[in-house]
């Protein structure tokens, strides 16, 4: 029973151990499915489960009969010019990073559209090229192409030859590489397993995608300064390429240097202005499409391709390429890159899709993204694109713009169609150093991420550890092997975090039903001879000996060597007491003969063994009290604690080793007569000791208490108040249920002999 009284409760109820707690509310009988009825359930057909299925893998059959045309429309169109325009250059600079000529960039910023307009979630999104993972096909594509061929091609970043065969390898690799990345995304859709992204941790993708953005940076210093750089993706790639860089940097072009670097000035202002006043800007204004026309005009109206010897973009073929098969050997040696590639992809867009959809409260479905992206990969290889994802740059454009739903994506793809079909001829005077400065240039929320480090340490020390050690992994042993090492550590960081909990022993706070850690609060009780532990972790074989290690500082001895020492000290009484040498008076034993001399001799396993047994006196004709004088003077640690609660309430789980460890210990315990009881345990948890016989005649079941503090009113009346007030007959004759209220009093409601329970 509960009585609000103000902003006080008073409650009403027995002492509840687990048992009786169970006696006195039966469980409800529940079916748990088994596997074959998860199987029934997933082959079963109705008309009903049919249409959700087809809603699900279209979901552009749920949204697009309810567009709202007179309201949506123009915002739309304006979104859809304003992100394609961006994902033009986008898609022009994004190529230079998987080393393709810059016209298969359109390709990758047209076709995903296609394909995610139909299949994907997120109303707000812009699929297409992204540069991560533009870095990362870069970096397989340059692992697989003969180092000759890639002479050659770093040759002709500095002039208007070509090598048409490396070109059309280069292409191939990627194009394979991206059928084989969304070959993955399709089959994790499939096979529902998008819940595998919850491995990539906030922090650990933060750190990830600046340490890409520090590639990018790097890798595209080379087109800024138009330097012959020797390509590398082995570890510590980034360094050689920095070693290339500087020690031939009196080559570099001064026209394309003071070109990039105006560029990158002049789009880091705008896009601070485009940010401070968004609120008060109809649209961003759109310097990336500003900077590329003046650029352009630029460089064609003053000749600076044969002047200055500055590298442009070149032909710009017209129309689309004929699809191409993908081979099947590049799938061999590229598995685990496009695996990477894969999980990259899916979790940058996944976690840009989520910010849109609370933003906008919508739902999204991981394992149709995974389906769409999967796809959309798939469909833009086999046209020759590379693999993509969604820029947050060009996401942000088409939902800052009024972006309603993908009605704005199609679009998108439209003016990229324009420009792939009638207008790319006029991109062929651009610089190359342009388009290097603007993938930079998009690269500045990505480096704004060092920011992270100072809130994450605030934070969690742990959270930032995983960003520092992604940050350094994949600088230092590139994109791929870094994710790997980074996943690897994040996982390695949940081990450290179980295995060594932050143990601590509690206390009463406020005389009252509350405990908390007796090191956070001043007017604490810790009730006489009772210590309460609690474990605010799963308990499993590699944290087992810590847990016990942590017990045995809190309660300041160690039980093993008592219960040794105890049964030692038994052995030379029983002695003693045979041989007649022993008599017991009120006031202790008294030895009769001081001669007397046992051996210390080191013990062997045998006896070692029998001192870690439970200590039995009934074949004396007294009792032993541990804690008094005893005779010869035998040395035996005295111990005040007569209870120990353990609170398991954060416990989730044990093994089957750590469950051994645990009846150890308990025992040990319980041998030197300190009575165990755990609190706060779930019933799952409970069962599993049942089902693995965890119980005995030394530890039961009945050790089970719903909270610490029906425990320490149980230990209350069964060391104290049972002994003091009553006999055994009245004693199986009480129901004790008391009324507890927020200052810690407590009363008897059914027992007529007054309970004295003072804190």
């Amino acid at each position: 029973m509960i009585e609000p009284i103000g902003n006080q409760y008073v409650v009403a109820r027995p002492v509840y151990s687990a048992n009786a707690f169970g006696e006195e509310h039966k469980k409800k009988q529940r079916h748990h499915k088994t596997f074959l009825d998860h199987l029934k359930g997933c082959c079963s057909c109705s008309t009903q489960k049919a249409k959700k299925i087809a809603l699900s893998l279209f979901p552009i059959a749920s949204w697009l009969p309810t567009y709202q045309i007179k309201e949506w429309l123009l915002s739309d169109i304006v979104s859809g010019i304003s992100t394609g325009l961006v994902a033009v250059l986008q898609g022009l600079a994004f190529a230079l990073l998987v080393t393709v000529p810059p016209s298969y960039g359109l390709y990758a910023a047209f076709f995903p559209v296609l394909v995610y307009f139909f299949l994907g979630t997120s109303k707000h999104i812009s699929v297409g090229p992204f540069p991560v993972l533009s870095m990362m096909v870069g970096a397989v594509v340059v692992k697989l192409t003969p180092s000759e061929s890639t002479a050659a091609l770093e040759i002709s970043n500095s002039s208007m030859s070509n090598d048409s065969s490396t070109d059309e390898y280069k292409v191939m690799v990627a194009a394979t590489v991206t059928v084989l990345s969304g070959i993955i995304q399709l089959l994790m859709g499939v096979l529902r397993v998008g819940f595998l992204v919850i491995y990539l941790s906030e922090s650990l993708i933060s750190g990830f995608t600046t340490a890409a953005a520090v590639h990018v940076l790097v890798s595209q210093l080379k087109f800024m300064l138009q330097l012959t750089v020797p390509a590398h993706t082995d570890p510590f790639s980034i360094f050689k390429v920095l070693n290339s860089v500087f020690t031939q940097i009196e080559k570099t072009n001064i026209a394309d240097l003071v070109t990039s670097l105006i560029i990158l000035v002049i789009v880091f202002v705008v896009k601070e202005i485009n940010q401070r006043y968004k609120a008060k800007l109809p649209v961003p204004i759109p310097i990336e499409l500003i900077m590329t026309v003046i650029a352009t005009g630029v460089s064609y109206g003053f000749d600076f391709e044969n002047r200055f010897k500055v590298a442009v973009v070149g032909e710009m073929k017209r129309g689309f390429q004929p699809p191409i098969a993908p081979d099947t050997q590049i799938f061999q040696e590229t598995i685990g890159d496009s695996f990477g590639i894969a999980i990259v992809g899916f979790v940058v867009a996944f976690s840009v899709a989520s910010v849109y959809s609370l933003k906008y409260d919508y739902p999204i479905d991981g394992n149709q993204e995974l389906i769409a992206l999967g796809l959309s990969n798939i469909f833009s290889g086999s046209f020759q694109g590379f693999a993509g994802s969604t820029a947050l740059s060009r996401s942000g454009v088409q939902e800052s713009t009024g972006g309603k739903t993908q009605i704005a994506g199609i679009l998108s793809a439209i003016i990229v169609l324009i420009v792939i079909l009638a207008l790319g001829f006029l991109l062929e005077p651009l610089q190359k150093s342009v388009l290097a400065a603007l993938a930079l240039g998009n690269l500045k929320g990505m480096l704004m991420q060092f920011t992270e480090i100072r809130r994450l340490w605030r934070k969690d020390k742990y959270d930032c550890l995983i960003w520092i050690m992604t940050f350094i992994f994949a600088i230092v042993l590139g994109l791929g092997l870094g994710l790997a090492a980074s996943v690897a550590f994040q996982l390695l960081t949940i081990v450290f975090r179980t295995q060594f909990p932050k143990c601590s022993t509690l206390a009463n706070v406020g005389r009252s039903n509350i405990y908390k850690n007796k090191k956070d609060y001043s007017d604490m009780y810790e009730p006489e001879g009772v210590k309460i532990f609690r474990c605010p972790a799963p308990i499993y074989f590699a944290n087992i000996h810590f847990f016990k290690q942590k017990l045995i500082d809190a309660v300041g001895f160690n039980p093993l060597r008592i219960l040794r020492k105890r049964n030692k000290a038994l052995k030379k009484i029983r002695k003693l007491q045979k041989k007649g040498l022993l008599q017991v008076t009120p006031k202790g034993f008294i030895c009769t003969n001081d001669g007397f001399k046992d051996s210390d001799d080191e013990l062997d396993n045998n006896e070692i063994e029998e001192l870690d047994q439970p200590i039995h006196t009934s074949d004396l004709p007294f009792q032993i009290d541990w804690n008094a004088d005893l005779p010869l003077n035998m040395v035996v640690p005295q111990i005040s604690l007569h209870s120990l609660i353990l609170d398991f309430s954060a416990v989730s789980f044990l093994d089957i080793s750590s469950m051994r460890g645990l009846k150890t210990i308990l025992q040990e315990f319980i041998r030197i007569n300190v009575d165990v009881y755990i609190v706060g345990s779930d019933d799952d948890f409970i069962e599993k000791l049942v089902q693995c016989e965890f119980f005995d005649d030394e530890v039961k079941d009945s050790i089970f208490f719903l909270t610490i503090h029906d425990a320490v009113l149980h230990i209350w009346m069964t060391k104290d108040y049972n002994a003091s007030k009553f006999n055994a007959s009245q004693e199986k004759e009480m129901k004790f249920d008391f009324t507890i209220n927020t200052n810690g009093g407590l009363r008897n409601r059914e027992c007529q002999v007054p309970v004295e329970t003072k804190f």
